[in-house]
């Protein structure tokens, strides 16, 4: 066995710490047609833990499009130290038929940025719901990150911005108490480059600004992930929160990934056009290791994982930052 082998098995076979997971945690919301319910993942030990919010896609995977999805990338940032926490957004599928009518179906994009925010102005709560999470979060360590339409709240959670099309108004969303970002399969700029034969259907995306998003960033995209859907640009449109938005910034690229790099949603997933397990358990790790450097900067967390996963002749991507 090589040595990079030895290593990049390591990483992608890890005897992890158990996790506990509660859900859901429900939190009443003024406003809110329903309550707020969310999943909570934690490693059973450990102490001053960074917090990772987590905003799934608008895919129709009944049950994965949810709180209940993503758990690929969610126990292994868990392991890894993080508490992460999972809102069952208003656009999840499951709920599609209570919400139909309600303003903002299908997308509840504003709705979407409100429960992030609820979640933060309310962890005492989430406390009190998982005793076993009492004083163990570092609520001076917050990231964000999201999947898809999910990468758009983690977006304008971060600085980008966009205009309502039903009034014009511009939307200034940033959280400062978010201090990092992951955006997987992200969405990419707006005007006349999102020209793909759906996007009509929803002119929101159209008025994208990303040079506003000023929070640093791990950007994921998959060279394969080319959604003709919304843009005749190709995979490199994924990459925009990238290439577009202010440094601090790094992009992963992920060779061979699609839209769900190989099945972030769920192992198994009928969606997933790319299936590897492997190529899923390298994106969890390697994003586990930035936020472990970007919140510790002593931690040689993100240099080690680049070291065994993207560097050598079967390497799962290339890192470039600015």
């Amino acid at each position: 066995m090589s040595q990079w082998t030895a290593i990049a098995d390591t990483y992608l076979h890890p005897a992890t710490p158990p996790v506990q997971s509660v859900s859901p945690v429900r939190l009443s919301v003024p406003g809110r047609p329903l309550d707020l319910e969310v999943r909570v993942s934690a490693p059973v030990t450990g102490t001053d833990l960074p917090i990772i919010l987590f905003s799934h896609g608008h895919g129709g995977a009944y049950g994965l499009s949810s709180l209940d999805g993503y758990l690929p990338l969610a126990k292994v940032w868990a392991a890894h130290g993080f508490v992460v926490i999972q809102p069952n957004h208003l656009s999840a599928p499951r709920l599609s038929h209570q919400v139909a009518d309600e303003p903002g179906a299908p997308l509840f994009w504003r709705s979407r940025i409100q429960d992030m925010s609820v979640i933060l102005d309310r962890l005492d709560e989430i406390e009190q719901a998982v005793p076993q999470l009492a004083g163990r979060m570092d609520r001076g360590k917050v990231a964000v990150a999201g999947h898809s339409l999910g990468s758009l709240t983690g977006e304008l959670l971060l600085g980008a911005r966009v205009t309502d099309p039903d009034t014009g108004e511009e939307i200034n969303a940033i959280d400062p108490r978010i201090t990092q970002g992951v955006l997987l399969g992200a969405i990419g700029r707006g005007g006349d480059t999102f020209n793909g034969f759906r996007s009509a259907t929803v002119p929101l995306l159209r008025t994208t600004d990303l040079t506003t998003m000023t929070t640093p960033t791990l950007v994921v995209a998959g060279d394969k992930d080319d959604s003709q859907h919304w843009t005749t640009m190709g995979p490199d449109w994924h990459a925009d929160a990238y290439h577009l938005a202010p440094g601090p910034k790094t992009l992963l690229t992920v060779f061979g990934g699609e839209h769900l790099l190989g099945g972030i949603q769920g192992h198994d997933s009928i969606e997933t056009s790319d299936e590897s397990p492997d190529r899923v358990a390298a994106v969890a790790e390697l994003t586990a290791a930035y936020l472990r450097t970007a919140f510790h900067p002593g931690d040689n967390a993100w240099q080690t994982a680049q070291d065994a996963l993207t560097t050598g002749p079967d390497a799962f991507g290339r890192v470039e930052s600015k």
